[in-house]
This record gives C-alpha cells, sequence and structure tokens, in this order.
C-alpha cells in the first residue's frame, strides 16, 4: 500500500463496504454497488476527479437502496477525511461548474473541518432507471457528515435527471481535486485561526 492511500472497511447487519482512495494516483478506478447508475455517478467523480477510487459495497437491497447509498457516502467520507488530517495543509476551497446538454450542476467546497451541506436540485424524473434520484441527496448528507466538509450544490436548471446527477458527481470531482491538492507546509493550514 502506497503512503497516499487509504482504505476503509465498514461492515454492518445492512450493508459490507471495502473502500481504497488515492488522491495522488490516477487511473484506478473500480466501483461495484450492485447500483449500476451509483456506480456510473461514483465512476464519474472519480475520473473527472482524477484521484483512484475502488469500492466493493453490498447491502439489503431487497428491502430498499437507501441503506446502501447512505453507508457507501459514510465510508467515501471517512477516507476523504482521513486524507485531510494526513495531507493537510490543503488548498482547501474548491469550485467547479459542469454543463451536460441542458443541465448545470455548481459545486463548491471548504474542506474546513465543520460539515455543512447546501444541495439545491430539483430532479424532473424521480427515476433514472431503477435508481431512486431523491438518494443522491442522502449520499451527500452521509458524505458531507464524515468528511466534514463545507459542500453546496446547486443546479439552477435541467430537463433531465440523468444529465442533472451527472454534472452534479463531475463537477464534485473536479472541486475535490481542486480543495484536496496538498499546499506548502511553509503556508499552513489557510485559516486566519491557524487552525482548521
Amino acid at each position: 500500500m502506497s503512503d497516499s492511500q487509504i482504505v476503509i472497511k465498514r461492515e454492518t447487519k445492512e450493508t459490507n463496504i471495502k473502500l481504497t482512495l488515492d488522491l495522488e494516483k490516477r487511473g484506478d478506478i473500480s466501483i461495484d454497488t450492485t447500483l449500476p447508475f451509483f456506480d456510473h455517478m461514483l465512476y464519474a467523480m472519480a475520473f473527472h476527479g482524477g484521484f483512484s477510487l475502488t469500492i466493493e459495497a453490498s447491502g439489503d437491497t431487497d428491502v430498499d437502496d437507501h441503506h446502501l447509498v447512505e453507508d457507501t457516502g459514510l465510508v467515501l467520507g471517512t477516507a476523504f477525511f482521513q486524507a485531510f488530517e494526513k495531507f493537510s495543509p490543503l488548498a482547501r476551497y474548491g469550485h467547479f461548474r459542469v454543463p451536460m446538454d441542458d443541465a448545470l450542476a455548481d459545486v463548491t467546497i471548504d474542506a474546513c473541518n465543520r460539515p455543512y451541506l447546501v444541495y439545491n436540485v430539483d430532479y424532473p424524473q424521480e427515476r433514472s432507471g431503477q435508481f431512486d434520484m431523491y438518494l443522491f441527496k442522502e449520499f451527500f448528507q452521509a458524505f458531507v457528515s464524515n468528511s466534514r466538509i463545507n459542500l453546496h450544490i446547486n443546479c439552477p436548471y435541467g430537463d433531465n435527471s440523468h444529465h442533472l446527477s451527472e454534472a452534479i458527481f463531475k463537477a464534485c470531482g473536479r472541486a475535490l481535486k481542486e480543495s484536496f491538492t496538498r499546499i506548502s507546509s511553509k503556508s499552513g493550514n489557510l485559516s486566519t485561526k491557524g487552525l482548521l
């Protein structure tokens, strides 16, 4: 395992998740949550974020997809918080805007050790394939809670739920890459308090 690699395992009565994250290595992406549309979004985030991500996840999807989606967000958030602790000081702020056909997503991040989610998204279709779109808010809330970032997701317009969510995940990947970039230790943490 390289110095930049973070491995998280989480097993409960509802889900079983193993995740490997490497923010400094590009290209190793393998996502299998048993939810194909969710896999597609996570792959897009890692690809456009320029980081390696592998996820093997399963859960009680016979009951509902909620537990698996939420817990994947928790585990991914835990990995990013470990990166925050391990590699600080970081650039801290990240912002990216992505269009996809009819849709536009605007994502802004402050990796500041203060979790807060702003999520202004109105999906025109309730589902994409078999995936319930409302679950993405649950994913991002769980991700924010455990990564302890401030995440603002705003989509001013979009006619297609698939396009909206894909624009969000691509923009999120790019914003994460920007905010989690290491900076010189001489700069210290980018806070007037001196501590994040």
